[in-house]
């Protein structure tokens, strides 16, 4: 059995005892808006009685009570539709965690694969970089040989040049023998 409540409040000017079950402060509230209510009929016309201020004031109530209930009709019509998608909004929910969880092993994998790539990369530019050098050894010593060959094609050139006119003079010198030899021979005959 639920514990009535007696509240002694005080509205228009009047005592007034209340039963019932919210609490004192709740109560005294309630009171206090009826006294602000009555109090304010009155202050806009000072010809009123107490009753028909109350009436006034009840009827004010009312219309707010009214407005707010028809406020809150209108609100639940508005939350009822989200309400109703919510069960899909939480299915919806789990599939695009389902798909994150998914999405992040595979990103996991492609980051693990991305740091294999990289590290064949290193590798293969550590490689690329001994054939750069051997390359450039390589190169140095081509170009000392194709000096080398240059200089000796010089040489063989010279050479032959030089065996050019030895094989001139040697022919000069055959002429030049053969011609004394027939000198010689012509004055024996």
């Amino acid at each position: 059995m639920t514990d009535k409540n007696k509240i002694n409040v005080l509205i228009d000017g009047r005592n007034f005892t209340v039963v019932g079950n919210g609490s004192e402060e709740y109560v005294r509230g309630l009171a206090m808006y009826v006294d602000e209510k009555i109090k304010e009929m009155t202050s806009k016309n000072a010809r009123l009685s107490g009753s028909m201020a109350a009436t006034l004031a009840a009827l004010n109530i009312t219309d707010e009570l009214y407005r707010t209930s028809m406020d809150l009709k209108s609100l639940k019509s508005e939350a009822k539709a989200p309400m109703e998608e919510y069960e899909t909004l939480v299915n919806k929910l789990e599939e695009a965690k389902s798909r994150i969880e998914e999405l992040e092993k595979s990103c996991n994998t492609y980051k693990d694969e991305l740091l294999d790539t990289k590290r064949e990369n290193e590798n293969l530019n550590k490689s690329v970089e001994k054939y750069n050098q051997a390359l450039a050894i390589k190169e140095r010593e081509l170009q000392e040989s194709q000096n080398m060959i240059k200089k000796l094609q010089d040489k063989i050139f010279d050479n032959q040049i030089e065996l050019i006119e030895i094989k001139k003079e040697l022919e000069e010198a055959v002429k030049s023998y053969d011609n004394e030899r027939n000198i010689f021979n012509k004055e024996e005959v």
